[in-house]
């Protein structure tokens, strides 16, 4: 039951940070990370899901209130012959601190059948979660929404007045990635890499990681392209390997090409390449990327590559092609781009550290992994002497 001392306070367009666009749905408003006309070209149903789970979208606001309340509707992901994921989370920072964390019961169930692509939807109602006993006095708030669900926003309410927080002067940095950007296997909101690397240097984070859908899309260039930012990263390869999309020819026109899109935008913007980060199922062996048969039904589920090594004679990509690739892109782009810039996957987690923090599911790093990443990406990047600082 709601709290009747409590009021509505509208979910505008100016509470939110790291979104693209809002849908006004018959029942609230649903964030999303690339707009209308891009979800029309790109119908497909992964990408689709990926961009509406809010990765690093939080609602900022000042207030008085000592109590905040949500609605939601989440709808969580499910894959069959895998555990149950944990729900998604909530998460409250107060003036810089984290202070509360919450799971919204009920909403939906998306179960995705990953060997046949099938998908089934249970519906569900939506959820509140309570924030209370704020601090007695004007603060800055910042919830954050789950990272790995999709979240439809009904109400939010507040006992007293709730204001927008105005331009925060700090940098933006607009990020472009995989799962692995988009947070796969961090536990909260704020614990994947790229918000741990923006809250280390004070950044304000555009989080674009879509899961399984890094795949050079020229829609995603073109969004990226019109969003405003003072710096930008891309972190390509992955997605390419993992779902066999192209051969080196098409790779390399495809990243000339997406460079070139945002470029007409940001023509002399910082502009950071990241290639992907160590995973040794892929290093030699081109994809597909599959779940590992023998796994399916316990719980560790794998991935496996299931391409033929020799097939990178004839073109097929492996993450040390794709890295080569992109060093030689580079390097021929500078001699007339001099703010575009290389960062090697393998500084962010190499061997070294495969040995220490392996990859859980063969593909995607842990939680503390995440804090890793996100902390050298800070210090390499981000920070004063970085190709972004």
């Amino acid at each position: 039951m709601t709290d009747p001392d409590l009021h509505d306070v509208p979910l505008t367009g100016e509470l939110f940070r790291g979104v693209v666009e809002l849908e006004h749905t018959a029942t609230g408003v649903q964030p999303h990370r690339l707009p209308a006309w891009a979800r029309r070209q790109l119908p497909d149903p992964q990408l689709l899901m990926a961009e509406a789970q809010p990765s690093g979208v939080r609602l900022v606001m000042r207030t008085t209130a000592s109590t905040i309340e949500l609605t939601a509707r989440p709808t969580r992901v499910g894959y069959v012959g895998a555990p149950a994921r944990p729900a998604g989370v909530y998460e409250l920072v107060v003036d810089g601190e984290p202070f509360g964390r919450a799971s919204v019961d009920g909403g939906d169930l998306l179960m995705i059948d990953m060997t046949t692509g099938g998908r089934e939807v249970t519906r569900g109602e939506p959820g509140t979660i309570t924030f209370g006993d704020l601090p007695a006095r004007s603060k800055t708030l910042e919830l954050w929404l789950p990272h790995n669900e999709l979240t439809e926003l009904v109400s939010l309410r507040a006992d007293a007045a709730v204001e927008p927080v105005g331009a925060s002067g700090r940098r933006v940095w607009l990020h472009h990635g995989s799962s692995i950007s988009h947070g796969s296997n961090a536990l909260t909101p704020t614990g994947t890499w790229p918000a741990i690397a923006a809250a280390s240097v004070g950044v304000d984070l555009v989080n674009l990681g879509f899961s399984g859908s890094a795949l050079l899309d020229p829609a995603t260039a073109r969004t990226m392209r019109d969003l405003p930012a003072d710096v930008i990263s891309v972190k390509i390869g992955i997605n390419l390997v993992n779902a066999d999309l192209m051969r080196v020819r098409g790779f390399v026109a495809a990243v000339h090409g997406f460079l070139d899109t945002i470029r007409e935008g940001h023509p002399h913007t910082p502009l950071l390449v990241v290639s992907p980060i160590l995973c040794p199922i892929h290093e030699d062996t081109p994809g597909p990327g599959l779940p590992d048969p023998s796994t399916l039904g316990t719980d560790a589920v794998r991935f496996m590559a299931t391409g033929d090594p020799a097939d990178v004679a004839i073109g097929r990509l492996t993450l040390r092609v794709i890295r080569e690739q992109l060093r030689q892109i580079v390097e021929a782009r500078r001699v007339d781009d001099p703010h575009l810039y290389l960062l090697d996957g393998p500084s962010l987690y190499g061997e070294a550290d495969a040995e220490a923090h392996p990859l859980p599911d063969a593909l995607h790093p842990s939680a503390e992994t995440h804090r890793l990443m996100g902390e050298r990406f800070a210090r390499l990047a981000l920070a004063p002497g970085g190709p972004l600082g």
